[in-house]
């Protein structure tokens, strides 16, 4: 909806700015005055939305002056927040666009112009959880007996085509019949070769990789394939709808699309300003936070309120502002501090709050790293964590590819309201309901293991700590080494030198980036300290076996185009694939020698890896000693070739001219890894990232779709289908109907989630869902998933409450089953709630406290709807659910303080009749009688007058539709 909304009460507050006088805006900062400069910047955002919106109706006056005074008024009053923008995934995506061509074809039938039904609010859909991995090349399928276990056949390799350039052939083994790379394959000739695009199967004997580029197209192609129907009604979507952008399959996972492209940060509409903000059903929508952009993920049903132009309600919330302070260690890498800052927060309690960061230490944070501590909000609960526009954002945005003219309106319009935060500091910082500090002095780099990933070790204490290991006995982190024997060194002939081992060497250093070292900084990091090493004459002795397993292409790409691949391979970590390598034990066993020495010795010999298990043995038979590190300390153990190593006091090594090499000699410092960051990995990030965005791909850019103002229903089709949530649309809405004589569909406990409730994973082959798909001609192969079909209420409503944990009391057991009363059949819940809709006769369901935690998924209040649920009674919500609820049309009760089903002495088998008046009005008293004879209250958890618009419409959606009859 273009701003200023009609009939702002707050038009005279806006001007020009000064630099560009043609643009617009609302200047908040003046509104609030002195209250305004001490609120936090996320608060501040909510202001101006509230100001931007005020309508009087959805948005009062009255919530703008909540938030402006927020200090006095967090956690007791609700606010509406209108986003600038919506993120789907195809998931909840599908049903949202499904709804919304319903609408269309509604509101047609009422009488109105279809072609007037669109978003309200810009809308992207990112169509990227489809993608079923049914050809894989993990390395574990390939290898022999790879696990563990019972010995397992190797996986047989379906023929393909040539691939683009044939790499020299393995010249070790014979079995390998030349298939085997050798390690080359990993190398890339240019940023964009075959195979940094097409990931390579690894050998199953000498785990080097065997280039097979048709792997990921061929799981593409049965992507297309298996999901045809619903890609070409969100082509037709992307072709009929207005405000609504489809990014098609083989982009990009929708958080990291909506961070590198989506992204406005200013959003300037028609010359006007004003800040971004968005809501996304991904988790991972708060990553955006990192870039100055208010944002969280939320249910399916608030998604589409929101894109049907209508605010979301939050309680105001408390702030904790999280202050950063000092300097982070030399040593320190961009994990260490993430996993630091998320311990602290999960230790102060910010659970359903927001958190804001200030204070020094903020600006030594580069994007990567704040986009990454937001992204953990999950780990700690909060709703969102924001880092406020400065200096390092604009430098990231012109990395990123935002021109200077555009740099130039969102520093002064940011400027203009005080949305902008000074890298200097502030004397007048923003007051925040509680302070957390954390002291980026106190970060230092640890390691884990010796067998056990949680057990840490700080890095300046590890050559203590392992001598400790060899005195305890045998356990959890003891070897119990003689006292005697502690000191013995075996010397080992290998290649034609002696080496010697001793307790603590290191013989496997491999460094992984697919799992917790995913950040490109960290490998960044062990680049250019390869570089360094390399360049001072260090080397890492031939016996250890060294390996690079990036975690996909991009990686190898960004190691390569920054220069320091080569650096890795000189020091022996050559990419060997892209598969479960060395992490699974999947790797080349270690020299005969060297193997022999470790065991006639006795030795505690070690493993160093950047991946995320360590237990004794798992590298390798007598590999006891495994430790987990970031990829730049691996690299570092491998030079040293051992761990028993005091980094602040003992050389690396020696280099050129016999000069000792200190860790500190060699490690990068953090502007040295934050400017190839932001110059070699961002840019072409974002370079790539457009070229796909404009070019789409062959097969979205070559599927048909119908390009009519209705959709053309297929009443074949099992993927999408038109649902009834419309049917009785009128222009006038009509009063509340009175619930009268219901059965009680389900008699529930306490706690029961949207996992309980809505349709998720698998469709199980005797649930209602699959006796309706079999009835349509599929197997159970064709089945697909529940997410996968949500586009189809038919078979959404069949999955509500198909949970096989779920506990009806009726039932007794765990189980998606009930009674259907009238003729004591025991029935799946969608066959009983059918027979209950054929008989006319309406259900309501019984509940205990805090019903619908969990997820705020769309089709938990959609389902109980198509399903003839009337109204849900329960001793609590989640706060949540019980909005979902109210924006389906589907009457929240409350049992009244001190009572439930067991004090009111309900069964259940009872009908109940519920009269709703015309004069419904917040938290209203109701009566409810039942049959047999009992009379008790019961609170309508209506909150405003809003909600009880929407209600008596039949929910958001018709609420909108009937707008569009005007």
């Amino acid at each position: 909806m273009d701003p200023p909304r009609a009939g702002s009460p707050y038009q005279p507050a806006i001007e020009a700015l000064q630099s560009h006088p043609e643009k617009k805006f609302y200047n908040v900062s003046k509104l609030g005055g002195a209250k305004y400069d001490t609120l936090p910047y996320s608060i501040r955002v909510l202001f101006e939305s509230s100001v931007r919106n005020c309508d009087g109706f959805l948005v009062k006056e009255t919530d703008a002056m909540n938030i402006l005074d927020w200090k006095i008024k967090q956690n007791h009053v609700e606010v509406p927040f209108c986003p600038a923008r919506v993120v789907l995934q195809d998931f909840t995506g599908i049903p949202a666009m499904v709804d919304f061509a319903a609408m269309r074809e509604a509101v047609r039938n009422a009488g109105g112009d279809p072609v007037k039904v669109n978003p309200a609010c810009p809308t992207d859909l990112t169509v990227d959880h489809s993608l079923q991995i049914d050809f894989s090349k993990c390395a574990i399928q390939n290898a022999p007996n790879p696990g563990g276990g019972e010995q397992k056949p190797l996986a047989r390799l379906s023929p393909l085509k040539p691939p683009l350039r044939k790499p020299p052939p393995c010249r070790g083994h014979s079995s390998c019949q030349g298939s085997c790379s050798a390690g080359e394959a990993g190398r890339s000739s240019g940023p964009f070769s075959a195979q940094i695009e097409n990931t390579p199967i690894l050998c199953p004997f000498h785990l080097q990789p065997v280039p097979e580029p048709e792997t990921v197209l061929k799981n593409q192609e049965m992507e297309f394939g298996r999901n045809r129907e619903r890609l070409q009604f969100f082509k037709w979507s992307s072709k009929v709808f207005e405000n609504i952008s489809i990014i098609p399959p083989e982009i990009g996972m929708a958080h990291q699309v909506n961070l590198e492209y989506l992204s406005r940060v200013v959003f300037d509409v028609k010359d006007f300003l004003h800040p971004d903000s968005v809501v996304g059903t991904d988790s991972h929508t708060t990553m955006v936070n990192g870039l100055g952009i208010l944002g969280w993920g939320v249910g399916g049903i608030e998604t589409e309120a929101v894109m049907l132009g209508m605010p979301l309600t939050l309680t105001l919330p408390e702030v904790v502002g999280c202050e950063l302070t000092g300097t982070v260690s030399p040593f320190a890498t961009s994990i260490d501090i993430v996993l630091s800052v998320t311990k602290h927060l999960r230790q102060a309690d910010v659970a359903g709050k927001f958190v804001e960061f200030f204070g020094s230490g903020v600006s030594q944070l580069s994007v990567a790293d704040r986009t990454t501590i937001a992204n953990m909000c999950p780990e700690y609960g909060a709703i969102l964590s924001f880092f406020p526009v400065d200096n390092v954002t604009l430098k990231h945005l012109k990395h990123a590819g935002f021109d200077k003219a555009k740099l130039e309106v969102t520093e002064a319009y940011l400027k203009a309201v005080k949305l902008f935060r000074n890298d200097e500091g502030s004397s007048r910082e923003p007051q925040y309901s509680q302070v957390v500090q954390v002291s980026l002095s106190s970060i230092i780099p640890y390691v884990s293991g010796p067998k056990r990933s949680q057990d840490r070790v700080a890095v300046n204490n590890m050559k203590s700590d392992f001598q400790a290991c060899l005195n305890e006995k045998s356990g959890v982190k003891g070897f119990q080494i003689a006292a005697e024997k502690q000191n013995d060194i075996v010397p080992v002939q290998y290649e034609g030198n002696e080496y010697k081992l001793s307790h603590g060497c290191v013989v496997i250093a491999a460094v992984i980036s697919c799992t917790n070292n995913c950040n490109p900084s960290v490998m960044l990091a062990a680049g250019l300290l390869a570089k360094k090493a390399v360049e001072a004459g260090l080397v890492v002795k031939p016996y250890i076996r060294t390996s690079l397993s990036p975690g996909s292409g991009m990686v190898t790409h960004y190691l390569s185009s920054s220069g320091v691949l080569p650096y890795l391979s000189k020091l022996g970590f050559e990419v060997v694939g892209y598969g479960c390598s060395t992490c699974v034990g999947n790797m080349a066993p270690l020299p005969e020698a060297i193997r022999n020495a470790i065991k006639q010795g006795d030795i505690i010999a070690c493993g160093v890896l950047s991946g995320t298990k360590n237990f004794e043995g798992r590298l390798c038979d007598c590999v006891r000693a495994n430790y987990l590190a970031s990829p730049p300390l691996v690299v570092a153990y491998a030079i040293a070739g051992t761990v028993q190593i005091d980094f602040d006091t003992e050389p690396l090594g020696t280099g050129f001219n016999g000069k000792s090499i200190y860790l500190r000699d060699i490690w990068p410092t953090r502007q040295e890894l934050h400017t190839v960051e932001e110059e070699r990995v961002i840019s072409s990030m974002f370079k790539e990232l457009k070229e796909k965005m404009e070019k789409g791909n062959k097969r979205w850019n070559l599927l048909e779709a119908p390009e009519s103002t209705l959709f053309p229903w297929d009443l074949k089709s099992t993927y999408i289908r038109c649902p009834s949530f419309f049917d009785k649309l009128a222009k006038e809405a009509v009063p509340p109907q009175a619930v009268e004589n219901a059965h009680v569909l389900l008699f529930l406990g306490d706690s029961v989630t949207t996992d309980h409730i809505s349709p998720a994973g698998s469709i199980a082959r005797s649930s209602a869902a699959a006796k309706y798909l079999t009835s349509k001609g599929l197997t159970p192969r064709e089945f697909n998933s529940y997410g996968a079909r949500r586009g189809n209420d038919a078979v959404m409503t069949r999955g509500t409450f198909a949970n096989i944990k779920l506990l009806n009391k009726f039932i007794g057991k765990p189980a998606p089953k009930t009674i259907h009363f009238p003729s004591g059949q025991t029935l799946d819940v969608f066959e009983a709630a059918e027979l209950y809709q054929k008989e006319g006769i309406p259900v309501i369901i019984l509940a205990g406290k805090k019903y619908g935690l969990g997820s705020s998924r769309d089709w938990a209040a959609k389902g109980p709807f198509l399903l003839g649920v009337k109204a849900v009674l329960a001793e609590s919500y989640e706060k949540v659910h019980r909005s979902q609820l109210i924006g389906i049309g589907i009457a929240p009760l409350q049992f009244c303080p001190g009572e439930n089903p067991s004090t009111l002495g309900l069964t259940g088998k009872e009908q109940f009749s519920i009269l709703f008046p015309p004069d419904l009005s917040p938290r209203m008293t109701l009566d409810i009688k039942t049959s047999t004879g009992k009379v008790f209250s019961v609170v309508a958890l209506f909150e405003n007058n809003v909600e009880i618009t929407l209600y008596k419409n039949g929910g958001s959606l018709n609420f909108v539709a009937r707008r569009f009859l005007l």
